[in-house]
């Protein structure tokens, strides 16, 4: 199914997702290395421990402090925790931190497959491209129902003491 620009923005919102910014692109048919597993593996490790720019969008995942600190560490990514590639390879996107970005797997990173899967196969095609390198969707960053502040300004503090040990 070919989309055009307010027929994607709709099929986006029915997916949850109505702050998701859209890019129209040509899909370039490209043949992926054999290695590229590996690459993408360490290029993971690498955006891992780019993240600390997007303490405040960690903050708001309410991701456990243990798992926190794996994940700014660059060593294990949290469970329902996913990196995307903005351009898909085979559709000549790279293999960068720069074509990288994080979000929940379920529902986002499902959904945004859906969204791709059914535009396989068009000449044009309507891609995720979220501003940041974390997306979370407005409804999560108007705050929520309460939950562990204590946990909450631990990791915050946390954070801020890894960000001052890196002179960032």
């Amino acid at each position: 199914m070919q989309l055009n620009a307010s027929t994607a923005e709709r099929k986006i919102l029915e997916l949850g997702m109505k702050d998701m910014p859209l890019i129209e692109y040509t899909p370039k048919r490209t043949s992926v290395d054999s290695d590229w597993f590996a690459k993408y593996k360490q290029l993971c490790h690498k955006f891992m421990s780019e993240l600390t720019d997007c303490i405040e969008e960690l903050a708001l995942m309410n991701i456990p402090q243990e798992d926190f600190m794996e994940l700014i560490m660059g060593h294990k990514i949290p469970e329902n925790l996913s990196i995307r590639f903005r351009i898909p390879l085979v559709w000549g996107g790279e293999l960068s931190t720069e074509n990288m970005f994080m979000c929940k797997t379920f529902p986002h990173s499902y959904n945004m497959d859906r969204f791709i899967i059914m535009q396989s196969g068009n000449d044009t095609v309507w891609l995720p491209d979220p501003q940041k390198k974390i997306y979370l969707p407005v409804s999560t960053l108007g705050g929520g129902d309460g939950g562990n502040g204590t946990e909450d300004r631990l990791t915050e503090t946390i954070a801020s003491q890894i960000v001052a040990d890196r002179d960032m």
